[in-house]
């Protein structure tokens, strides 16, 4: 073997590459992980208007470790994402030594019952606000389709000037809405949207010009509705004598 001058040669040039390659690696090991790149600025940036400077000041302080190379941006991203209205946040770093970090708020559109809030992308989140906001109640994994349809009945209501207060939709998939003028309106399982347009028209031509405090109306029916009125009283029938 020790004559084989090939085998040698080769061996020769595999121990000189693979010391090279351990070479490279403890460099580049060290220079990532040695002190001499310290993340010193932190950039974030975003519409922001419930999170406060000391909420994302705290994260920044306590929450991130490490150099400019060995961050690791994932955890940074998780890191912001816990803070409750926090939506998403996106990190990435930019040379030599800074961290841009762009959060994206939560837009409240409603709340969810009496425990969270769901925000315009139909997602439900937990946090506090004292927003005078709709009240969605309706099965676990609806809150997205409540939301398109809050939409839709805030389009169908505006030209009539009313507003859903409340949204219900129960577990058979029928729906209900409580107006901003206290009148429930039920609207069932089918052709929820003509059904919204059909109450708008009558609203506005006949339920409105009435005597009578309207609180409730029912839309369940093809060719018409029914409306129940608290104050009203039939007239007596008085009976002829001869």
């Amino acid at each position: 073997m020790w004559d084989n001058y090939q085998l040698l040669r080769a061996m020769a040039n595999f121990m000189l590459v693979s010391s090279v390659l351990i070479l490279l690696y403890t460099a580049g090991f060290w220079v990532t992980h040695a002190p001499l790149f310290p993340v010193r600025t932190i950039q974030i940036q975003g519409d922001m208007k419930r999170l406060t400077p000391e909420q994302l000041k705290f994260i920044a302080e306590h929450q991130l470790s490490g150099t400019f190379f060995t961050l690791d941006i994932d955890k940074t991203r998780a890191a912001f994402s816990k803070l409750p209205w926090v939506r998403d946040a996106q990190v990435r770093r930019r040379w030599p030594d800074t961290l841009d970090i762009q959060v994206e708020e939560h837009m409240p559109l409603a709340r969810w019952g009496e425990n969270g809030l769901i925000n315009t992308h139909g997602e439900r989140f937990d946090a506090a606000s004292d927003q005078e906001l709709p009240v969605f109640y309706g099965p676990a994994g609806a809150e997205k389709d409540m939301s398109i349809m809050y939409g839709h009945f805030k389009q169908d209501l505006s030209p009539i000037g009313l507003m859903p207060k409340e949204l219900w939709l129960s577990s058979r998939r029928a729906w209900k809405v409580v107006l901003d003028n206290k009148v429930q309106v039920e609207l069932g399982r089918n052709d929820i949207n003509q059904r919204a347009n059909r109450f708008a028209q009558y609203w506005k031509q006949e339920l409105v010009t009435l005597p009578y405090r309207v609180e409730y109306v029912d839309m369940r029916y093809p060719n018409g509705f029914a409306v129940r009125m608290p104050d009203y009283r039939a007239a007596a029938v008085t009976a002829n004598k001869h």
